[in-house]
């Protein structure tokens, strides 16, 4: 079996999951190859690749060669400016990770997609696996899934005999991804440790909700769905739904009511000065993604999340003040460094991300 992305956060957690199956023979295939000596990346033999470039299909086809399945997780979310382009390792790379799957035969290809792939529905509605996928116009992410969500429709006709499922997660997160949520939604500018601190408060707008979901679980989806051999879509997501004050209670932080104009505004003007690396993009995603029902997992899966969602999102800010992290560089703790150089490092004057425009 072969995991594209697997040194990421669902496929550090997959890697984990199956792990415990002692006949798996595993291949993950990452830009950046974890050391291989550490847990739980000593289960799998690692092909360095960057799917991205030139070189990539002729590097595929030797890792697919002989694969019972492909599970394709590597998907660029929120590069660094210096990182490969959202368009190179995302179209090109899936593409490419296709292309290699249908000429080396594989019997089962699993991918993983998003409930952000979903277009807009009323707002305390949840969506099946049947609701339209066209997407979010204002976020670079929901537009990239749903334009895979295409390319699989494509595939699955091109491609019958491939036994194709997609996973659909809402948000996922997990105490050993702190490092990587740190580089993401806090930057070099604000240190983890104080998450949860009474003077820096949660700000976040009314009539906010969302869903998360553990890496584990996700992986534990992933898992049966290589099990039984599943074909489909499955969307994936804990309970409960989180308002706003659940959010900042989950994570420990006192909560400030603040507009979504207002912070979209505050947020883009952050980003394009390079004092935060949050792009307003993934703020109308969270406004706007559409709740996922996942009775499908649950029926067809057995699927029963063994986290809660505020159990979840605790343990993610657990993490944060823990430094929490793996051998993993997508992953890695984040950095300790005093304060002042910290902000000496901000990039003043230049988003420090690219856009989700």
């Amino acid at each position: 079996m072969v995991v594209t992305g697997a040194s990421g956060n669902v496929g550090t957690a997959l890697l984990r999951s199956l792990a415990r199956d002692s006949g798996t023979s595993l291949i993950g295939v990452a830009r950046r190859v974890p050391e291989p000596g550490t847990e739980p990346y000593r289960h799998a033999d690692w092909v360095p690749c960057d799917l991205g470039a030139p070189e990539a299909p002729d590097t595929l086809d030797a890792a697919f060669d002989g694969a019972t399945a492909v599970v394709h997780l590597a998907w660029a979310i929120h590069p660094r400016r210096d990182d490969p382009p959202l368009w190179r390792t995302n179209t090109v790379g899936t593409r490419t990770v296709l292309r290699a799957a249908a000429r080396a035969g594989v019997g089962q290809l699993v991918v993983g997609s998003s409930v952000a792939a979903y277009s807009p529905a009323p707002r305390w509605s949840r969506v099946s696996e049947g609701w339209a996928t066209g997407g979010i116009a204002g976020s670079a992410y929901s537009r990239g899934k749903a334009w895979l969500e295409r390319e699989l429709d494509h595939f699955a006709v091109r491609h019958p005999g491939i036994a194709l499922s997609r996973v659909r997660p809402c948000a996922v997160l997990q105490h050993d991804a702190a490092g990587e949520f740190a580089r993401w939604l806090l930057g070099v500018a604000l240190p983890g440790r104080w998450t949860g601190r009474a003077w820096l408060p949660l700000p976040l707008w009314p009539h906010l909700r969302v869903q998360v979901v553990h890496a584990d679980d996700v992986a534990a989806a992933i898992h049966t769905i290589l099990d039984r051999r599943a074909t489909g879509a499955f969307n994936v997501a804990a309970e409960p739904v989180l308002r706003a004050a659940d959010l900042a209670a989950a994570a420990g932080s006192p909560r400030v009511v603040v507009p979504r104009t207002v912070l979209r505004a505050g947020s883009g003007l952050a980003w394009r000065t390079g004092l935060h690396p949050l792009h307003p993009g993934w703020l109308e995603l969270a406004d706007r993604a559409s709740l996922a029902d996942t009775t499908r997992a649950r029926t067809a899966l057995d699927w029963v999340p063994a986290h809660d969602a505020a159990e979840t999102v605790s343990g993610l800010a657990a993490g944060l003040r823990d430094r929490a992290g793996t051998a993993s560089d997508a992953l890695a703790p984040e950095t300790a460094a005093p304060l002042w150089r910290r902000w000496c490092s901000v990039p003043w004057g230049r988003p420090s991300h690219q856009s989700q425009d």
